[in-house]
C-alpha cells in the first residue's frame, strides 16, 4: 500500500482542507492519506480551537485514513522544527509522498529555492545572523536575506514566493525530507479561496480561512456563512465542543490560568523557558502584573523584534511547564502517536506493524518518556483551560471510522 502524507492542524476543518485531501489522493495516487496533526496547542503558539480528539474525528471524515499526534515538542515551535518533526513521523511510518497547499500549486519552484539556499548556504547564514543583530525579528531576517540571496543570484529559474506561511512551511518540509529520507517525494497544491489570514468568505468558491472561522463563530456563531465554509461534521462538533466547554479553545480563556503563573515565576525563572530571547523575560514578568487581559498583555509585550507568534510560542511554553533543557534535549520524533484511523488505514499499520521506524503508541499507560509526558501535561493543561477534566489521554482510545 502506498502512503501519502499531510501536515494539519484543522482548526478548524473546512472545505479547502477536504479539497487538499482529496487532491492529495488524486495526484499522489496513494491507497492511504497519513495526516500528521498538532494535538493541542499549534504552532502559532495558541490552543486549539476544539480539542485534538475532535480534529482527529474530522480528519477521517474527510479523507484521511490515519492520523498521528505531532508531538508538543514540535507542533509548538519555529516552521524549520515544525518541519522536522512532523516529516521524522511520516518517514518513520514508511510514508514516501508528502503533499502541501502553496500558493501557486508548482512544485518546480521550491525545488529550485532548496538548490539555490544549499548552494548558498553560508552567505545564507551570513546575512540572517547580521539582520537579526539589528533588532529585526528572525522571521523577517530570513526573508530578507533570501530575496537579497536570489537577487545576486540572479536565477533564471522561477523560485518560492517565501513571504506566504503556507510557502514556508512547503520549503521546511522539503528541507525536512532532504536530509531525513530524500525519498520521499514531495507535492504541493494550489491554496484555493481565501488567504491564510484573510477574515472574510471568498465570493466564488465560499471558501473561508480557519482565521476567519474561528472569528466569526466567537463573535456571531455557527452563521449561514460559516455553514458554506465547513463540512456538516465540523460545524456539528464546533457545536458540541461549545456546549459541552461552554466556549471554544483560545488565550481568552487560559489568561487567568497563564497570568498567576508569570507572576509566580517572575523574570529570573522565565529565563529558562524554551525559546525565551534574552531581555523578553523582563517584558513579560512586567506587562502580567498589570494587564487583565490577554490582548492588553500582547499588546504591551509585542515589539518588531519580537512577533507575536513568537511571544504566544514562549507563552504556551511557560503555561506548559516546557523548559529550554527539556526543549533541546527532545531533538527527535520518539513515536507514533495514533489518534485515529479509517479500515484502510488499519490494514496498512497491520502490513507494517514490523516495518516502522518508531514505536506505535495506540493507548497511554505509565510510561517515563519524557516527549509523551510533555504530550499528556500538555493535554491535561488544555483540559483545564476548556473546563475539561484531566486524563483524557488514558481515556480515550483511537477514533475508528468506517
Amino acid at each position: 500500500m502506498k502512503a501519502a502524507g499531510v501536515v494539519v492542524e484543522y482548526n478548524p476543518l473546512h472545505n479547502g482542507h477536504v479539497h487538499h485531501l482529496k487532491e492529495t489522493r488524486r495526484i499522489t495516487g496513494a491507497d492511504v492519506v497519513i495526516a500528521v496533526m498538532s494535538g493541542n496547542f499549534l504552532q502559532r503558539g495558541e490552543p486549539a480551537f476544539i480539542d485534538k480528539w475532535s480534529r482527529a474525528e474530522l480528519a477521517l471524515r474527510s479523507g484521511a485514513d490515519i492520523v498521528f499526534e505531532l508531538p508538543y515538542r514540535f507542533a509548538v515551535a519555529q516552521a524549520s522544527e515544525f518541519a522536522q518533526g512532523a516529516i521524522g513521523i511520516l518517514a518513520a511510518a514508511r510514508c514516501n509522498m508528502i503533499c502541501f497547499g502553496s500558493e501557486d500549486g508548482r512544485i518546480e519552484p521550491f525545488r529550485n529555492t532548496l538548490r539555490l539556499l544549499e548552494d548558498e548556504e553560508t552567505g545564507y547564514e551570513a546575512e540572517v545572523h547580521r539582520l537579526v543583530k539589528t533588532g529585526i525579528s528572525y522571521p523577517s531576517a530570513l526573508s530578507q536575506a533570501y530575496r537579497s540571496i536570489a537577487d545576486t543570484a540572479a536565477v533564471a529559474e522561477p523560485l518560492a514566493d517565501l513571504t506566504k506561511p503556507n510557502n514556508i512551511l512547503g520549503f521546511h518540509y522539503m528541507k525536512a525530507a532532504r536530509s531525513i529520507e530524500p525519498a520521499i517525494t514531495a507535492f504541493t497544491i494550489g491554496r484555493t479561496g481565501t488567504g491564510y489570514h484573510d477574515l472574510g468568505a471568498d465570493p466564488d468558491s465560499g471558501i473561508m480561512s480557519a482565521t476567519a472561522i474561528r472569528e466569526a463563530v466567537r463573535t456571531a456563531g455557527i452563521t449561514n456563512e460559516v455553514l458554506r465554509a465547513v463540512p456538516d461534521h465540523t460545524a456539528r462538533a464546533m457545536e458540541q465542543f461549545r456546549e459541552a466547554h461552554g466556549g471554544f479553545g483560545g488565550w481568552d480563556r487560559f489568561w487567568h490560568i497563564l497570568r498567576p503563573l508569570i507572576i509566580r515565576d517572575g523574570a529570573v525563572r522565565l529565563r529558562d523557558v524554551a525559546e525565551m530571547t534574552e531581555g523578553l523575560e523582563h517584558r513579560i514578568a512586567r506587562a502580567a502584573l498589570d494587564a487583565p487581559s490577554f490582548m492588553e498583555f500582547m499588546e504591551t509585550v509585542k515589539t518588531k523584534r519580537y512577533t507575536w507568534t513568537r511571544i504566544q510560542r514562549i507563552l504556551t511554553h511557560v503555561l506548559c511547564g516546557m523548559d529550554r533543557d527539556e526543549f533541546n534535549r527532545l531533538r527527535h520524533p520518539r513515536y507514533l502517536r495514533l489518534l485515529g484511523m479509517t479500515a484502510a488505514g488499519r490494514r496498512y499499520l497491520n502490513q507494517y506493524k514490523d516495518g516502522l521506524g518508531l514505536p506505535l503508541v495506540s493507548r497511554v499507560g505509565s510510561s517515563d518518556d519524557p516527549m509523551l509526558k510533555s504530550d499528556i501535561r500538555a493535554s491535561d493543561l488544555y483540559a483545564v483551560g476548556t473546563g475539561d477534566r484531566p486524563g483524557k489521554d488514558f481515556r480515550t482510545p483511537p477514533v475508528m471510522a468506517d
